[in-house]
């Protein structure tokens, strides 16, 4: 077959849709949306018309929304704009299974004075919103509560979650990098603070994404400059990616329901078929609860690497784990947190799927993944029954 494509969670292709919307914005209309004559103002009612379109797709108002360059600027801009506001609160929460984008971020201010309470999840990778009740304090800053895992696709209860920081008068913000474009997002009843997208998780290019910051809520800019984005990021637009970005919020809109019909058909005929053929694996996750295109299947005994490896040799795209984190041979932290046991968690596969996915593909790969699973474990030290598999089972310790 020709390369099937199953790591929609570390990128999408763009829609072809999309790239015809931006093309013009390349050539023939190269003009700035901030001058003054014409020829640029063209070129700025375009980009207006783009942010009421991805303003549409999650029931914010244009004015509430800031184009960034992608997920990451968007939750640094967030995170940092409400600390900024309260200088004198030096407390922040997220969870243990963030994306790095909102961790790496939140670990690296711990070390720059501030606080830093990290919520658990369980065997399913779901939160305790008892735990958060619990975490906040007076000096809480801003809780940071991602939409839906990157790796799992676990779905978090943001709505509960941001009413209890609203409660208590606490900025909310979530990363729903993952969510937008899948599930039903409506901020007029979805009480956040601060959301977070990206154009390349929903069939639009690189380098693009959008802040929502509600109406009233705390704001200080991340990169300062011009009057871009009515002063709150400062920079020349990026305007093909920008229209691209409008049109893939459209689309998406209007591609809602295949996502959750036949794109999670496909998930599931993949997901059962691997279960059926191979035996010793596991699904990772809340599997009632999650994204309907992505499954995160564990192997025992197996390492995730070299799964990849012999399954980019078939022409198959997966993932171990997050695309932020790939090259480390460290298992992922959202499974580490979820307490996966180590012989399994060497051994999880992300595949992430699209509606551009076709049945035929899925067949394709619950064809030739036994075949690679079997042929890893006769090679691998840590098959059933074997002397590195008891030395793992036994205590670290005796204390």
């Amino acid at each position: 077959m020709n390369t099937v494509y199953f790591d929609n969670n570390a990128t999408t292709r763009v829609d072809p849709a999309v790239l015809a919307a931006m093309l013009p914005y390349f050539g023939e209309l190269y003009g700035n949306p901030s001058s003054m004559h014409t020829f640029g103002g063209q070129v700025g009612r375009a980009v207006r018309e783009a942010r009421e379109q991805v303003a549409r797709l999650i029931g914010a108002t244009p004015e509430e929304i800031v184009f960034t360059s992608c997920g990451t600027e968007g939750d640094n801009t967030a995170i940092r704009a409400a600390l900024a506001a309260q200088p004198e609160k030096k407390h922040i929460i997220t969870t243990r299974v963030e994306h790095p984008a909102v961790l790496s971020l939140s670990q690296h201010l711990e070390k720059n004075g501030y606080e830093l309470t990290l919520l658990g999840v369980d065997d399913k990778g779901r939160m305790d919103l008892d735990e958060l009740r619990e975490a906040i304090r007076k000096d809480t800053a801003i809780v940071s509560i991602m939409f839906a895992n990157n790796e799992t696709g676990t779905i978090f209860p943001v709505a509960e979650a941001a009413a209890i920081c609203k409660e208590r008068g606490v900025p909310f913000h979530t990363d729903a990098v993952q969510a937008v474009g899948k599930l039903d997002i409506d901020v007029r009843e979805l009480p956040v603070d601060y959301l977070v997208l990206s154009g390349h998780k929903l069939h639009a290019p690189k380098g693009i994404g959008a802040l929502y910051v509600r109406r009233g809520a705390a704001y200080r800019p991340f990169l300062r400059g011009g009057h871009q984005e009515r002063g709150r990021r400062g920079g020349t637009e990026n305007v093909p990616a920008i229209i691209g970005l409008g049109m893939a919020c459209d689309l998406a809109a209007a591609n809602m329901a295949e996502e959750n019909t036949r794109v999670l058909a496909l998930r599931d005929r993949l997901e059962q078929g691997l279960l059926a053929a191979i035996p010793d694996a596991i699904v990772n996750g809340d599997v009632a609860n999650r994204l309907p295109n992505t499954t995160n299947i564990s192997f025992k005994y197996v390492e995730g690497e070299a799964i990849l490896l012999l399954l980019d040799q078939l022409g198959v795209c997966a993932s171990s784990g997050s695309a932020c984190t790939s090259g480390s041979l460290e298992p992922s932290h959202v499974l580490r947190a979820m307490g996966v046991p180590f012989t399994y968690a060497h051994g999880s596969i992300r595949f992430s799927l699209s509606r551009f996915n076709t049945q035929e593909e899925v067949d394709h790969v619950v064809r030739e993944l036994p075949r690679v699973i079997a042929r890893l474990r006769e090679m691998s030290p840590f098959r059933a029954g074997s002397e590195a598999e008891a030395a793992l089972a036994k205590p670290a310790c005796s204390c």
